[in-house]
């Protein structure tokens, strides 16, 4: 009879054994971080394409309705050269207020965007 092959068992330190469980906890961390930040990344394109593809579909109604009534007023509001449907109370409301604003902030005009200018600084150090 041929003797069984037993191979040689050897005991492992207990540092090794240690720092495999610990290693182990780390990749399984690193797992559950990588698992959430695809979980995201999948939620957020998922989110995206639904609107993407709705936009291929038909709007359901209210929002057609709405779309419908924001359009109707762009059309009117480039027509009229400003705000829709407003009476001559409105005008001389806002002529008001911004003759009061012109009196309390001084110059320049009110209706348009002011233009600012930023100077570059100046990062070079100063003897001392």
């Amino acid at each position: 009879m041929r003797a069984a092959f037993r191979p040689k068992v050897t005991e492992v330190p207990q540092s090794k054994i240690v720092g495999a469980v610990m290693i182990l906890h780390q990749i399984l961390r690193l797992s559950s971080l990588f698992r959430s930040a695809v979980s995201v990344h999948l939620r957020r394109n998922i989110g995206f394409s639904a609107i993407a593809f709705n936009k291929a579909k038909e709007l359901d109604p209210v929002q057609k309705l709405f779309l419908d009534k924001i359009r109707e007023y762009n059309t009117k509001s480039k027509q009229a050269g400003g705000p829709v449907d407003v009476g001559p109370e409105f005008q001389k409301d806002m002529n008001e207020s911004l003759a009061r604003l012109q009196r309390m902030y001084g110059e320049g005009d009110l209706t348009k965007f002011p233009e600012f200018k930023f100077e570059e600084p100046n990062f070079e150090e100063t003897p001392k």
